[in-house]
């Protein structure tokens, strides 16, 4: 699906830090049949915007000496569409999270912030100028969900939904509690528990891109470097997902929803 704009409260872009983004490119390439166009970020060295049939599905960048100083491991980044980064900047420190980087321009093509939620889950904010985020969005190869995974669900909950205005809507109760954050009449993301016995894992965003074939899609990650941290699982109703890691173990769900 194409998309021009995106609504304040929507998740507008994903982004990879990787320390190594030419073999990233050679595994995203291999798995979603991604092309690539390296732009010159000035300081920041080199951005690259990845692209599905010619519209930008996503950017990705190599970790920043601070993000390596502060032992950052490779991740995909999602971002928040809002109408003034400085304002939900004020309100989510009033709201009890932690702004990592203050509201800054991206050159010309917009202002952004990174947040941690007071649960630790990190997001960054997004005022679009020339750049407004993803051009294609829920269709195969492109982003199609973003899902917080906490340990603190109800404060997790308080808080974006005071920040971004959300309506939580549960499905399910008790540890297995799914919440979808409505943005409107849109769903805009999801909620849910991280498990016991998942110690190791830290409150954290995933960002989950469409595929036709969950299975194949796992198959073809392995045999180009990557492994897989979860699934594949059937959620009925929903679809049949697995949870990814690419060969510099940046994590990322894929999602074969099911035919409607």
């Amino acid at each position: 699906m194409i998309v021009k704009e995106h609504a304040p409260g929507s998740f507008c872009w994903a982004e990879l830090s990787t320390p190594d983004p030419a073999s990233a490119k050679q595994f995203y390439a291999a798995l979603f049949g991604w092309e690539f166009a390296d732009n010159d970020a000035g300081a920041a060295g080199v951005y690259t915007m990845c692209r599905l049939g010619g519209d930008e599905v996503g950017g990705m960048c190599k970790t920043s000496a601070r993000q390596e100083q502060m032992k950052v491991p490779p991740h995909w980044g999602t971002f928040v569409a809002v109408a003034s980064v400085d304002d939900v900047v004020v309100k989510a420190k009033a709201l009890g999270a932690t702004v990592l980087a203050p509201a800054f321009d991206v050159m010309n093509v917009g202002r952004m912030a990174v947040i941690q939620d007071p649960t630790g889950a990190v997001f960054s904010a997004w005022q679009g100028k020339e750049h407004k985020g993803y051009a294609r969005v829920n269709e195969v190869g492109a982003v199609c969900w973003n899902e917080v995974e906490t340990r603190d669900v109800d404060a997790a909950q308080k808080f974006y939904t005071a920040l971004f205005g959300y309506r939580a809507e549960h499905m399910g109760e008790g540890p297995t509690r799914y919440t979808v954050f409505m943005n409107g009449e849109k769903a805009a993301g999801g909620m849910m528990a991280i498990e016991k016995g998942m110690e190791h894992v830290p409150p954290h965003w995933l960002v989950y891109f469409a595929v036709k074939d969950c299975d194949g899609t796992v198959a073809k990650a392995k045999a180009s470097g990557g492994s897989v941290a979860f699934g594949p699982m059937d959620i009925p109703g929903t679809g049949r997902f697995a949870v990814v890691l690419d060969p510099q173990c940046a994590a990322f769900g894929i999602l074969q929803p099911v035919a409607r």
